[in-house]
């Protein structure tokens, strides 16, 4: 009976290690500029990957909500336990986002957080979602810019297209405007043209008449 209770006893805590081993999200609750740290350990070229989101206490609703970019931040810290806690990463973000880091050395680090806001921070209770993601080695952030350099590098090509687009709809609106400028030199020629013509006839006319009324004018001697 006892050895059946023990048993059950370590498969317990072996289930119980198992979900803490693949669990890697979790909530703490701070106050004020309180500074809350995390411990991992780390081997050398690791990647790791972190998600926060960090929510303020509303009495009106007694919860807690998210917090506008003005009313909080965040401020990151990553240290190397193994070297007197020597500070490797410290940089101040919004209340949300996301960070990566790669470990120089193998050893225990130290990544903390402390809320930031521009009032007083004494009295804002505030609750801190985390979630760690830790990659074998260096190549998955090189695979994450590759990625985005894919991204960029399609943008561009999209841009270059267009561009194109444009290039071509500029050199036929250039043609079009070229055969216009083709018709109308060749109707203003024409319109000359028949102009001369016309003055040219006119003047024969004119010329007809006036000798016919001369041979008019002997005929009934007037002239």
């Amino acid at each position: 009976m006892k050895l059946a209770s023990n048993l059950a006893s370590a498969a317990f805590l072996l289930i119980f290690m198992c979900f803490f081993q693949n669990t890697n999200a979790f909530y703490v609750f701070m106050t004020g500029g309180e500074r809350k740290c995390f411990s991992k350990e780390l081997s050398k070229d690791t990647l790791l990957n972190g998600k926060y989101i960090l929510q303020a206490y509303d009495a009106a609703i007694d919860g807690y909500r998210d917090a506008s970019a003005n009313e909080l931040g965040i401020m990151l810290d990553v240290e190397e336990v193994f070297d007197d806690n020597h500070r490797v990463v410290h940089q101040k973000g919004a209340a949300s986002g996301e960070f990566t880091f790669v470990a120089l050395e193998s050893g225990e680090h130290k990544i903390c957080f402390q809320a930031q806001s521009s009032g007083w921070i004494a009295k804002v209770k505030t609750k801190l979602d985390v979630s760690f993601e830790v990659g074998s080695d260096i190549k998955q952030l090189d695979s994450k810019l590759k990625g985005t350099q894919k991204t960029l590098q399609n943008k561009v090509n999209i841009l270059h297209a267009k561009v194109s687009e444009i290039k071509r709809e500029q050199a036929l609106v250039r043609e079009r405007e070229a055969t216009f400028r083709d018709i109308s030199e060749s109707v203003n020629s024409n319109v000359m043209f028949w102009f001369v013509i016309q003055i040219i006839v006119l003047g024969l006319t004119c010329f007809w008449q006036l000798k016919h009324l001369k041979g008019f004018f002997v005929k009934q001697k007037i002239l």
